[in-house]
């Protein structure tokens, strides 16, 4: 069993299996691509969020606390990796949000934010502005601040800033857009 929960890549086509049979196996007949969506979507947006939580309530304001010689090891290893599965998740969740929309046909009325989409709606735009300070902001200053990117130590800390504020604000827009998501019934 270690074995087995030692790599996470088998552990997650198991729970995709698993994931799949209780579809089918609670609502045989009823499994649809809007359904598979809304699960994707769900999926994508906890990993999302959860990094971007794990960004700013543990790795953010722990670094001040870690002795310079272990640094490398967040900002070579730890940070990369994350900012990976971050940076594509906020882009996976707004594809299948789209998709959600689109295929219970409300993505129109939702994303100019008429009548009873209103609500789903602000929750559509909030997404898509956190998905853009992800990939246009947070993800090429953390480029220069991790290394990855070549910039001096002022541009550097001039990036470090910068993302921390995008990421901030993401962390300020996530509340009202979970409650909008959470508080839409169409669909």
């Amino acid at each position: 069993m270690a074995k087995f929960f030692g790599n996470l890549n088998a552990v997650m086509i198991v729970s995709l299996l698993l994931t799949v049979a209780v579809m089918l196996g609670l609502h045989p007949g009823e499994v649809t691509a809007n359904s598979v969506m809304r699960w994707a979507h769900l999926f994508f947006g906890v990993l999302w969020i959860g990094l971007l939580y794990y960004f700013n309530f543990v790795q953010v304001p722990q670094m001040p606390n870690i002795p310079d010689e272990a640094k490398p090891a967040v900002s070579k290893h730890i940070a990369p990796a994350a900012l990976f599965y971050f940076r594509w998740a906020a882009l996976f969740t707004v594809i299948t949000g789209l998709l959600v929309a689109y295929l219970s046909g409300y993505v129109h009325q939702a994303m100019v934010l008429q009548g009873p989409y209103r609500m789903i709606g602000v929750g559509m735009w909030i997404a898509i502005i956190m998905a853009a300070n992800v990939w246009f902001i947070i993800w090429p200053n953390q480029k220069k601040v991790l290394g990855i990117v070549e910039a001096d130590a002022d541009a550097k800390a001039a990036a470090g800033k910068m993302a921390m504020m995008a990421s901030r604000t993401n962390t300020l827009l996530s509340l009202p857009m979970f409650y909008t998501m959470i508080s839409f019934n169409g669909g």
